[in-house]
């Protein structure tokens, strides 16, 4: 096996990508921990070197102390080496947003999208949020079957977030369609984001000229005074960073209460059980399940591992979520323990109104659904359902299910 110089003293590094990685990634998150500790080599698809932060206290670590670990991908010491067709590129290219923006700029632009986040009524949202449901659902309904990931979990984030910046139907229908789209993988994705970015200058205009309430009326409102570029790059990340993890939070929720016997008996309107699902999914199979990341301003020492200027390190937060060092001390998956790193942590941690307005969607989601389809059941072997190939992202691909027409 060819073998990175940077991890030239660690032959056996783990690769994370690959067949093994997506079928049972917490299997090969024990094995990195058993023979390298809280902190491993890994490969990135291509051979590319980088370290997984598998110890939650270590990632809790590398999150709060942004004066050793930058959130700028520009430092990463492998650039020169990365292709121009890299895969890896649409998760770790720098970007001109919040999401890569460090210190002052950082908080400036950071504390302008919490603001115009918390803005956000949360039960009109949850109302809207029904009226979605219910449109998505009249449209498979009469079948008998469906696949909730295409037909539902995809799709009403994406229309959550259009009722949140003030689209018209028109612009919905095309925001929705851009939206899937650009996360496709396919040749069409570039021009989707294109497509998404020329809306979000729209919205920008329309925000100054007619504002409402609306996120980006007041994005540009906001006393942080962004510029129209900043404020689409950030408008457009809202919108991305959502949509994929809150679809796949439903997606892996409705999965787990399908296939666990401790939620079977409480389908039927047990409505408890959908908080609980989604508290123990963020344990268990969190939708982010690695972050790249953060990169090394200089050469320190974590978990044993020497690490250089400019190295990648990724958040493992499947991982740390799973740490004996912390399971021990706590049963992670009961209604009321919210300590998983799922949002991450520190700065650069998912807004803590992002994190409310994602579990209204995605409680909403369920809730609704199980009301109209209560004997909803899974069309397949629980065995057979197909996870994302993505060492990334955790969800299936599908989610076939099959009903009383209604």
């Amino acid at each position: 096996m060819h073998v990175h110089p940077q991890h030239a003293h660690h032959p056996d590094a783990f690769r994370l990508y690959g067949p093994d990685i997506q079928r049972d990634p917490a299997t090969i998150y024990r094995e990195m921990r058993a023979r390298y500790g809280p902190v491993a080599p890994v490969l990135l698809e291509g051979d590319l070197p980088a370290w997984l932060v598998l110890g939650y206290r270590e990632v809790h670590y590398v999150t709060s102390n942004p004066e050793l670990f930058g959130r700028d991908s520009r430092r990463w010491n492998r650039w020169p080496a990365v292709p121009a067709d890299w895969p890896g590129r649409t998760v770790v290219e720098y970007m001109p947003s919040v999401y890569y923006a460090e210190g002052a700029e950082h908080h400036r632009r950071a504390g302008a999208v919490h603001d115009i986040l918390a803005a956000v009524d949360q039960l009109t949202l949850r109302e809207e949020c029904e009226r979605i449901a219910d449109r998505l659902i009249d449209a498979f309904a009469g079948d008998g079957k469906a696949d909730l990931i295409t037909l539902y979990a995809s799709q009403l984030p994406l229309f959550a977030d259009a009722f949140m910046f003030g689209l018209s139907p028109a612009e919905t229908e095309g925001m929705v369609r851009d939206a899937n789209t650009m996360v496709s993988g396919t040749s069409e994705s570039i021009a989707a984001r294109e497509r998404l970015r020329a809306l979000m200058a729209v919205l920008v205009q329309r925000g100054r000229e007619r504002p409402g309430p609306n996120l980006p009326s007041r994005l540009v409102a906001h006393p942080a005074g962004l510029t129209d570029a900043e404020m689409i790059d950030d408008l457009g990340l809202i919108i991305g960073a959502g949509q994929l993890t809150m679809a796949m939070w439903i997606g892996n929720a409705l999965r787990l209460m399908l296939v666990d016997d401790r939620f079977s008996l409480t389908l039927a309107g047990g409505r408890r059980s959908i908080g609980q699902a989604l508290n123990e999914v963020l344990w268990e199979d969190t939708p982010i399940q690695n972050f790249a990341g953060r990169w090394a301003v200089r050469a320190t020492e974590l978990g044993g591992q020497r690490i250089q200027a400019g190295d990648m390190l990724i958040l493992g937060l499947a991982a740390a979520n799973a740490d004996p060092m912390i399971r021990e001390q706590s049963t992670p998956s009961a209604a009321g323990n919210r300590s998983q790193l799922s949002f991450s942590h520190g700065e650069h941690r998912c807004p803590l109104p992002a994190q409310e307005i994602a579990e209204v969607v995605a409680q909403t989601a369920i809730e609704v659904l199980l009301d109209r389809l209560p004997d909803l059941s899974l069309a397949v072997d629980r065995d057979a359902l197909v996870w994302l190939p993505s060492p990334w992202l955790r969800g299936p691909m599908s989610l076939p299910v099959v009903f009383t027409p209604a």
